[in-house]
């Protein structure tokens, strides 16, 4: 009942996630074909080639996603150009070999026989070999397809939308509900594709070399009826594009790119920033809500892909300006303020209301079994604990390194794993000890135990939204907007608002706009 709940009231994000999915995954099967069916035509003829062109399809293959988007976001920022770029260049392996694979299996004899009535190459090439491959080219698009599907739910970690990014938000609040609501619809589509290139696939086999199923009439009457299924869907997928199209091309005059990473008070703080500057201004915000952690955010900052985030004081001292950590609030922050200014041309604005720092959390079993209230009391028993932490904290340096460096002790084992299913790790008792932020519902959540920093390792996290230098020349009114909601924030309020999105199950967009109406930000 929970799922079909979720459905109706979300119902026209979830159909406009699914519109978005299949235009970014017809437009990366749509290039890949183009792309690939000349290449294996190309090396069907010059044999020279065909080991190093399938040999970097091959290798680019076995190239994890998340990795090639990660080399692809400083080359060609964030948004939909890198996601069909990884989509394509998955799908070009099947398309490729299946295209040599299927001009290299027909029978010479053919071959002679249409050079023995006068064709020229071309003409052999046209109306022989590509359609006796067709078939077999036909099944190398139809797994690339099927593929694409399933890849461009990685689109929504760099801002291009898709049905990823309810499953991304659902594993971070630990909602399956919602997590379904994007896997089920992916599926589905994964699913209809795979019969769509079905019917293609039938359509362009000879007749000859299909098995005769009913009479001539029946067999007439199924390819016309493929035909109009076929003929409907491409006339939709067309109708979506050119609507696209026409959207991108009646953009207003005047946009900004708010962004946010990846977990829930970042998505509300995205909201918020966005929905106060749509209110007191007339400028058009252009929201990049879940876009990763904090190097694709920043990236994006720095290529001009994004103008507006909220980073936190001590992330942007010690991973982003690699300084060593420091618990001086005010000196954290007026030297990230000048030096984002001076080496990268950011603007700092005031620091929000609240200290969202790093903290070590147990459960409750754990602390009463070694008696632990503090960083400090690990040092006896870390040895004999897992440590399941997030990727960044497990490299920088104001994490998990530093962390021991500065306790003096080591965990007898550490795991990386992303967001909340650490939380659930360690409730299943698969780690001991996570790390979290101090706002985080997700405590609540869980009923966990924080351990107090004794030795004031961990700088103050204070957000702080940051503003390219360019868009607050051409855009003043920003700054005072942003500078007003730090009267509104605390440490209470953000865990207020972090618990209704991770424990209560509601939309951020909808928590962000009900907390500003109710303090009087926004109409």
């Amino acid at each position: 009942m929970n799922f079909i709940k979720y459905i109706i009231e979300n119902r026209n994000q979830i159909i406009g996630l699914t519109l978005e999915h299949i235009e970014l995954t017809a437009i990366a099967v749509g290039i890949a074909v183009l792309i690939g069916v000349p290449l294996g035509i190309l090396i069907s003829y010059v044999k020279k080639l065909n080991k190093p062109i399938l040999g970097i399809a091959n290798v680019v293959q076995a190239i994890p996603s998340m990795a090639l988007l990660g080399i692809m976001i400083p080359l060609l920022g964030i948004g939909t150009l890198p996601a069909v770029f990884m989509v394509i260049v998955y799908s070009l392996l099947p398309i490729i070999k299946n295209t040599y694979t299927g001009i290299q299996s027909i029978n010479p004899q053919t071959l002679e026989a249409a050079k023995g009535i006068g064709l020229t190459k071309f003409q052999i090439l046209s109306k022989v070999q590509i359609p006796l491959a067709l078939p077999v080219i036909m099944a190398g698009v139809r797994i690339s397809a099927v593929t694409a599907v399933g890849l461009m739910t990685m689109a929504a970690f760099i801002g291009a939308g898709g049905l990823g990014f309810l499953v991304f938000s659902g594993i971070r609040t630990v909602n399956e509900v919602q997590i379904l609501a994007g896997a089920i619809p992916a599926c589905i589509l994964a699913l209809l594709v795979d019969y769509l290139m079905g019917l293609v696939e039938k359509l362009v086999t000879p007749i000859s070399l299909q098995k005769s199923i009913g009479s001539k009439e029946k067999q007439s009457k199924d390819r016309k009826h493929r035909k109009v299924i076929l003929g409907v869907t491409a006339a939709g997928i067309a109708m979506l594009l050119i609507v696209s199209a026409l959207g991108n091309l009646n953009k207003a005059d005047k946009v900004i790119r708010v962004a946010g990473k990846d977990y829930t008070e970042q998505h509300i703080l995205t909201h918020m920033i966005s929905d106060l500057i749509e209110d007191r201004t007339d400028i058009t915000v252009d929201r990049k809500v879940n876009l990763g952690g904090t190097q694709v955010v920043f990236s994006a900052m720095n290529s001009g892909d994004v103008d507006v985030y909220v980073e936190y004081s001590g992330t942007a001292y010690g991973d982003t300006l690699n300084y060593p950590p420091n618990s001086d609030m005010e000196e954290v922050y007026n030297t990230v303020k000048a030096d984002f200014k001076e080496k990268y041309g950011l603007e700092v604005l005031q620091q929000l209301g609240f200290n969202n720092t790093y903290v070590l959390a147990v459960t409750k079993e754990t602390a009463e079994q070694y008696n632990l209230s503090s960083i400090s009391d690990l040092r006896n028993i870390a040895s004999k604990l897992t440590a399941g932490t997030t990727f960044e904290f497990l490299n920088r340096e104001d994490g998990l390194p530093g962390l021991m460096k500065h306790y003096d002790f080591s965990f007898g084992d550490t795991t990386g794993l992303d967001s909340s299913p650490r939380y659930l790790a360690l409730v299943n008792n698969e780690t001991d000890v996570v790390d979290a932020f101090a706002t985080d519902a997700l405590l609540e959540k869980f009923d966990l135990v924080t351990l107090k920093d004794d030795k004031n390792f961990f700088p103050p996290y204070y957000a702080i939204p940051v503003v390219r230098g360019e868009t607050l020349e051409e855009y003043p009114e920003v700054e005072p907007i942003l500078n007003e909601l730090a009267a509104y924030l605390s440490d209470e309020v953000m865990i207020g608002l972090n618990y209704k999105v991770d424990e209560l199950q509601m939309d951020p967009e909808n928590v962000a706009q009900e907390f500003l109406i109710e303090n009087g930000l926004i109409k």
